[in-house]
């Protein structure tokens, strides 16, 4: 069955850096698109990054870019998120998620196209 695993998470200082990894199975990661979500403490699920299957584009909401990055890796059927410059408004819960359809367009933005998800990993951004 699909499983997704993330792992990576922790507390971090101000400033510092984190590297999420979320090891998947059960289907052929090399045809699907990957997304990246976090949750915050009392607010909803938000996108935070997407990758296309063969890895060769990507989209990171504003608030990221230029400090998070999104890899895949088909070879190792990972997927990752490299955050930079952590603030502490990106403390939340990280989900890896994958989308509906293999060899998917478009980069979704909205859970409800991502038919599998992980657990969670924590990131906590504080001094």
């Amino acid at each position: 069955q699909v499983q997704l695993v993330e792992s990576g998470g922790g507390l971090v200082q101000p400033g510092g850096s984190l590297r999420l990894s979320c090891a998947a199975s059960g289907f052929t990661f090399s045809r699907y698109n990957m997304g990246w979500f976090r949750q915050a403490p009392g607010k909803e699920r938000e996108f935070v990054a997407g990758i296309s299957w063969g890895g060769s584009r990507t989209y990171l909401v504003d608030s990221v870019s230029g400090r998070f990055t999104i890899s895949k890796d088909n070879a190792k059927n990972t997927v990752y998120l490299q955050m930079n410059s952590l603030k502490p408004e990106d403390t939340g819960d990280y989900y890896c998620a994958r989308d509906q359809r293999a060899l998917g367009g478009p980069l979704e933005r909205e859970a409800g196209k991502y038919a599998y998800w992980g657990q969670g990993t924590q990131v906590t951004v504080s001094s």
